[in-house]
């Protein structure tokens, strides 16, 4: 998990959170942009280029008279709407589905599946968040049981921090390596999504900032 600032407020929810529709194009903001609450409407929290050190590249889910809504980084199941300009637009290639009740990860490209594996995923009292997120970027980790491998840090954050341990409370869901493989296919993390080192390897390797992520029921 990465910590920053707590989430922006007064946003609209996601329209569709646990559609699995593809989605192939996010912004990159040039500047620091306003996010609105509908098109045309309030500004209610900004959208930087950067956050943390990672890049923003938020993934586009609808568009309406000459508006675009963005899913929002730091706030769970939450869209922000930005004007059609200046920001970059960036086509998205991949999609990553989490599959909590099959505790089953799935990686696909343009659509078509590329391969599935079994994961661990947060507990009853610190569930893996629902709905759609995004991979904001990498950050290293510390500990032999993360494999030495970076973990992708997630949009996402916890559903109710206060179950969180301190250090916790205002971290990102993540998807990380762990060594001890008789956790796979169990719900016993802090939120976030463990993998096998090989697969941790591999999704470090094929995926971008902007990657969607969505984590179904």
């Amino acid at each position: 998990m990465i910590a920053y600032a707590e989430g922006p407020r007064g946003l609209p929810t996601d329209p569709d959170p646990e559609s699995v529709t593809a989605l192939t194009e996010a912004l990159r903001p040039r500047t620091r942009m306003a996010l609105y609450d509908a098109p045309g409407g309030r500004p209610r929290a900004w959208l930087p280029p950067r956050i943390s050190g990672l890049p923003v590249v938020a993934p586009i889910v609808a568009r309406q008279n000459g508006w675009a809504a963005v899913l929002v980084p730091a706030a769970n199941r939450t869209v922000g709407w930005v004007p059609e300009a200046g920001w970059q637009s960036e086509p998205l290639r991949d999609q990553l589905v989490v599959d909590l009740g099959e505790r089953r990860l799935t990686w696909l490209r343009a659509g078509a599946e590329q391969a599935h594996w079994t994961v661990a995923i947060g507990t009853d009292a610190t569930p893996t968040p629902l709905g759609r997120t995004f991979v904001m970027g990498r950050t290293g980790t510390s500990g032999s049981v993360y494999a030495g491998l970076d973990a992708l840090v997630l949009g996402s954050v916890p559903e109710e921090p206060e179950k969180m341990a301190a250090s916790l409370r205002k971290a990102h869901t993540g998807i990380h390596a762990w060594t001890n493989s008789s956790v796979f296919g169990k719900d016993v993390s802090n939120g976030c999504v463990r993998t096998p080192a090989a697969v941790q390897r591999k999704l470090l390797a094929q995926l971008d900032p902007g990657t969607p992520v969505v984590v179904t029921a």
